[in-house]
């Protein structure tokens, strides 16, 4: 596949999607940057900006399995696994799957489950497949999570451990609308949910098809540097406790490469990587000053630090 035709395969999901969701055309770029990479995608915001509304348009977009999991104290591991039991009729164990047996998974207030419930899914976001009684058994391709957390309440939650945070390619808020689209917003679903009558406009195919063609979007080794440039200056940096690790710098690489390709491109350029830093990089450094602005702080560093790390100019960009 082309980079031409994911281009046009994201932007049929894209309208797809906006039948439903208003005026969030960069939140679903981001999404759509989750899904060509085949990576996993945190939402976090206050109830009733549309995470779960919008995880929900993406799948029913994609004529691909769904399956929506509310996460509560309660949850247990096999709840989201699968368990053997004993079938009486045939006098033997039989594997029943649990909804990660799926393409999409929407754990909807992931941060309410115990850590128990939540390390159950790290070996499905990373290895894609899940281990019940000494057996391995392969998750269906593709595989993708896409959680949704609430910030502001803090009873009855558990916070994701650094480990498992590091899995989500992208954290992303959504944001209140503005004044004209919460009126479209209200006037859209006045009769009737436009979730309903959305269909499918991509197959599981051209998806997986998407998902091994765009790494062969060109990067000109300058690029390379200038992201270890960015990485290496979050780990140096005297109010971040840890920085990015490698497979962060990785996530950066692989959600560029799309972006560039949204953008209508076959190459990267600095700019995609200043795009997309902050979505992949804020949820995976830890500031020194743990505070209720933790996110905002990691936010205003990463800003010194882009401008603090030579750009590759042009010329650069030729030459390499």
């Amino acid at each position: 596949m082309e980079t031409v035709e994911i281009k046009k395969l994201a932007e049929r999901v894209k309208q797809n999607i906006s039948l439903v969701i208003v005026g969030k055309d960069q939140i679903i770029d981001y999404l759509l940057i989750a899904l060509i990479t085949s990576s996993h995608v945190l939402l976090e915001d206050v109830p009733g900006t549309g995470k779960t509304l919008l995880a929900k348009a993406m799948a029913k977009s994609l004529n691909a399995s769904f399956k929506r999991v509310q996460f509560t104290p309660d949850l247990l591991p096999s709840d989201l696994t699968g368990i053997n039991f004993f079938n009486q009729k045939q006098s033997e164990f039989e594997f029943r799957p649990g909804p990660v047996f799926c393409n999409i998974l929407l754990a909807d207030e992931i941060n309410r489950a115990t850590p128990r419930s939540q390390s159950s899914l790290l070996e499905c976001m990373e290895e894609r497949q899940v281990s019940i009684d000494g057996e391995t058994r392969k998750l269906d391709n593709p595989f993708i999570v896409i959680a949704t957390q609430n910030p502001i309440e803090n009873q009855g939650t558990f916070p994701l451990p650094e480990a498992q945070l590091d899995r989500f390619l992208l954290k992303v808020r959504m944001g209140y609308p503005t004044t004209a689209e919460s009126v479209e917003i209200m006037k859209r679903f006045k009769q009737s949910n436009p979730l309903d009558l959305i269909e499918s406009v991509v197959g599981v195919q051209e998806l997986i098809a998407a998902q091994q063609a765009y790494s062969l979007v060109k990067v000109d080794s300058s690029i390379y540097d200038y992201i270890v440039a960015i990485v290496e200056k979050t780990r140096t940096h005297a109010d971040i406790s840890f920085g990015v690790s490698p497979r962060g710098a990785q996530a950066l690489l692989k959600a560029v490469q799309v972006y560039a390709i949204l953008q209508g491109r076959d190459y990267v350029i600095p700019d995609d990587v200043k795009a997309m830093v902050k979505p992949v990089f804020g949820h995976r450094m830890i500031p020194r000053s743990l505070n209720r602005m933790k996110e905002d702080t990691v936010l205003n560093i990463i800003d010194l630090i882009l401008n603090q790390v030579p750009v590759p100019t042009e010329e650069q960009l030729v030459k390499g």
